[in-house]
């Protein structure tokens, strides 16, 4: 029974932004499920391909399409393509995004923009078409994945913080409006995660690394596999009375102040 809960075989999943990190840590978590999964990014065709590849190697359904979520055209023949080339999508990932480290204050109104577009009408856009098509086959699973600036301020990262926190509403709102069709809409939080992007910062002894450690009850900094789970969960029959809910995986950061200095 416990198997057939979780379960992904026969589904379509599609995982924006998900040629490396978390993103395709989370898709390859579907396929590993069962799901035949969609893998798409906007900055290269090699990127994706390379992706798909690593997938498939492991016997996995991977299939790989290059558009950019923020561009509605493109992201409504993308969806008719998948949908026609693959199969109809039963999970959506909305995993694509954006972060500037950028003081507010030395932010352009460009810079800004370009966060609140990939990151929060990114996903408006991209549900639209797909939600379409969950409605007209009565059910579906969408997933936003969202952030520990979702819930927490932190300094040079305004744009971020704001798009996140409009993501957490956004995901609430989309549950309450397709509730009534047998969709689901939830939202992941990643805490901090060890990504290639993090690497410099996570050497013993630099600052930032101390504080993540004593921040996180865990006392270490998340896995990609990590978030394989809580993925899977969101996509299946196991969650079908789950709806409206954002799903911190962070170690337990939100549960706490943290830990003073020195404690073990």
């Amino acid at each position: 029974m416990a198997k057939t809960l979780f379960d992904l075989s026969g589904k379509v999943a599609v995982v924006t932004g998900a040629t490396h990190g978390l993103g395709l840590a989370m898709a390859e978590g579907l396929a590993q499920a069962g799901a035949a999964v969609v893998i798409t990014g906007h900055s290269s065709q090699g990127k994706i391909d390379q992706a798909v590849l690593a997938l498939r190697s492991q016997d996995l359904l991977a299939h790989g399409y290059l558009f950019d979520v923020t561009d509605e055209a493109t992201v409504d023949d993308a969806v008719e393509r998948i949908e026609s080339e693959v199969g109809a999508i039963d999970v959506l990932v909305n995993n694509a995004g954006l972060i500037k480290r950028i003081p507010m204050l030395e932010m352009s109104l460009d810079e800004w923009e370009s966060v609140i577009r990939t990151d929060l009408t990114g996903v408006f856009v991209m549900s639209k078409p797909v939600l379409r098509s969950m409605i007209n086959r009565g059910g579906g699973k969408v997933i936003n994945i969202c952030s520990m600036m979702s819930e927490l301020g932190r300094s040079t990262v305004s744009a971020y913080a704001a798009a996140k926190g409009g993501l957490k509403m956004l995901t609430r709102s989309m549950a309450t409006e397709f509730a009534r069709h047998n969709i689901q809409v939830n939202g992941i939080g990643p805490g901090y995660f060890a990504t290639a992007q993090t690497a410099p910062i996570r050497t013993e002894g630099h600052p930032f690394n101390d504080f993540i450690l004593h921040r996180t009850p865990a006392n270490r900094w998340g896995n990609a596999e990590d978030l394989k789970g809580t993925a899977v969960f969101l996509s299946s029959e196991a969650s079908q009375f789950v709806n409206g809910q954002i799903i911190y995986v962070d170690g337990g950061i939100l549960a706490t102040i943290g830990r003073p200095a020195g404690e073990d």
